[in-house]
């Protein structure tokens, strides 16, 4: 089962997203796939607000913040995976790996669409947490656009092949699919 987590900076989309995880739980292995790229004091501070929250829940954590389908190996039996968040792996794949022929969205998107297909064989239940970052009507430099339509195609693609979606809006779930 695939179930993909959105919604805006702080509006509460981690904390759903492990409740739901733990909800569909039964007795398989429990991961935390981490995509974030540490790069600043602030970053430190939010992955380290993340793991006190996971602290106690039985998780494993596997830091993968590029080629996750990589990670798929390192998950044992039908496990239950939290992935979190697509914003940090499409950022990832995109400006870390850029200048390999395609358009650098273009090849994110497949990678990272790649990355998730064959996580989801191996997996029981998957969550995806990912970002809404399409609704304040600005434009930005071609870099961030090219980002923001990357990351707006990868979640329309999540949603076609999720069994859920729900967007979490100032703390309260809405289910969308």
């Amino acid at each position: 089962m695939i179930i993909v987590i959105s919604g805006g900076s702080g509006s509460g989309k981690s904390a759903y997203a492990e409740k739901k995880i733990l909800s569909l739980r039964e007795s398989e292995p429990l991961y935390y796939l981490a995509t974030m790229q540490i790069y600043d004091g602030e970053g430190k501070k939010k992955v380290e607000r993340h793991r006190t929250l996971r602290e106690g829940k039985g998780f494993i954590t596997i830091e993968q913040p590029l080629n996750v389908g990589e990670a798929a190996y390192a998950v044992e039996g039908r496990a239950s995976v939290l992935l979190e968040c697509m914003s940090n792996l499409t950022a990832n794949e995109m400006f870390i790996n850029a200048g390999t022929g395609l358009p650098e969205g273009l090849q994110a998107e497949a990678r990272v669409m790649d990355g998730v297909r064959r996580l989801a064989k191996r997996t029981k239940h998957l969550v995806i947490v990912t970002n809404n970052v399409f609704e304040d009507g600005k434009r930005y430099d071609e870099g961030t656009m090219r980002y923001i339509e990357t990351l707006g195609r990868i979640n329309c693609r999540l949603a076609e092949i999720a069994d859920e979606v729900t967007e979490v809006v100032a703390g309260i779930p809405v289910e969308v699919k």
